[in-house]
């Protein structure tokens, strides 16, 4: 390698590594837990829209995310957990999007919103950021109802796992964020 090449490719490394020091980005190791705890219990969500069923679509894909993720134990005792997530689906809303000459609906709009608290053992909260809490979708409408009825509930599937990963992020970044620094370190 030429000496120009060589101080190149070290400007570049150091360029690639201070950089991001500074910015206010950091690494989130989804593999170590949230802020220290070791094992979550998801309590029972509420449902406050009139769609049956809606919130153990929800329960399960926060299950699904927390497992995924690998830093957590699930628990089911809420008392043994050093996480506790709990809160409500409140809203489910649907409505036509786009039509067609015709006055008929080609596409619906689904949104969800949901109402989550993260408590640590001993009443502390992590707070969750309210955008990864609602989130619309769409779905196109058919003149077939069991493939319109298929396409609106995968698209409340895909609602839910989008704000499971959401919520986790948000988890994730805030513990990120409030974690005291090691020894010895100085802040950027």
């Amino acid at each position: 390698m030429r000496p120009s090449s060589a101080r190149l490719a070290a400007l570049l490394l150091l360029v690639g590594l201070g950089v991001p020091a500074g910015c206010g980005y950091s690494v989130v190791r989804y593999g170590q837990g949230i802020g220290g705890a070791e094992t979550l219990a998801i309590e029972p969500l509420s449902n406050e829209t009139f769609e049956s069923g809606v919130e153990m679509v929800v329960l399960e894909a926060l299950r699904r995310e927390a497992l995924a993720r690998g830093g957590l134990r699930l628990v089911e005792d809420p008392e043994r957990a050093d996480l506790v997530l709990s809160g409500s689906v409140r809203r489910l809303s649907v409505q036509p999007r786009s039509f067609s000459s015709v006055v008929l609906a080609l596409e619906y709009e689904v949104g969800m919103a949901l109402q989550l608290q993260a408590e640590r053992r001993g009443g502390r909260t992590l707070p969750i950021d309210p955008r990864a809490l609602a989130e619309t979708d769409t779905y196109l409408a058919s003149a077939d109802l069991e493939a319109m009825r298929k396409n609106r509930r995968e698209t409340i599937h895909r609602l839910a796992s989008l704000l499971s990963a959401r919520v986790f992020d948000s988890l994730y970044e805030t513990a990120a964020g409030a974690a005291p620094e090691p020894a010895g370190a100085t802040p950027p």
